[in-house]
Formats: C-alpha cells, structure tokens, sequence
C-alpha cells in the first residue's frame, strides 16, 4: 500500500527547534518534499530532497530548516530551527517517483500524507 505518515508536529516557542519525520511505504520515490499550509493561505513547497540527496529550499526557510532522509528506514526527516511565528502550518511530506524537475516536486503526481500541525508562539 502506497502510503505516507508523518510525525513530529506540535507547538513551540519562538527560536525553538522541531523534527519532522515522515515513514514512506509501497513504492520506490526519486523526488519527496515537504509543503506546508497556514489557514488561509495556499500550499507552500518548503523543500525537496531527490534519490541522490540533492536539496532545494524555499527562500523563507533557508538557513533555517535541513531535509534529509534515512534510505534504510524508508524516513524522511525536516529539522526546523530557529522556528518563527509564521512557520505555524500544517505540513505535508509528498514524494513522487519522478525525479524532482528543477528542485521542485510535481506535486500534482505526488502521494501526500496526511499532515503533522506545526504551531509557533511568539
């Protein structure tokens, strides 16, 4: 079964830090990513990951947030630091088994799970 389940939401201070981690089952996946949604507004691609490890990262969280995965567990992971108000979000992994085109997943091919909520207070 195609499937993808993230962990590791929750709520945090200004300046803290967070895991994401998302275990992908059922298929083999070249491109997988993180989105993220804050009400009201459209959904974000955060940042990417392909099968040979090359990232891509959204301008606002550069610096800040690290994606990488753990081929052996099926997992893949968004270290966020420094974590700021306007990082509070639901966030999504996706992965697609295309390759990433340009950095960017094609999320209109992806298998999504079915969000973590990611909560900065100030």
């Amino acid at each position: 079964q195609v499937q993808l389940v993230e962990s590791g939401g929750g709520s945090v201070q200004a300046g803290g830090s967070l895991r994401l981690s998302c275990v992908a089952s059922g298929a083999t996946y070249n491109c997988m990513g993180w989105f993220r949604q804050a009400p009201g507004k459209e959904r974000e691609e955060v940042a990417t990951i392909d099968s040979g490890g090359s990232t891509n990262y959204a301008n606002s969280v550069k610096g800040r947030f690290t994606i990488s995965q753990d081929n052996a567990k099926n997992t893949l992971y968004l270290q966020m630091n420094s974590l700021k108000p306007e990082d509070t979000a639901s966030y999504y992994c996706a992965a697609t088994a295309r390759v990433c085109l340009g950095g960017t997943l094609r999320r209109w091919l992806a298998v999504w799970g079915q969000g973590t909520l990611v909560t900065v207070s100030s």
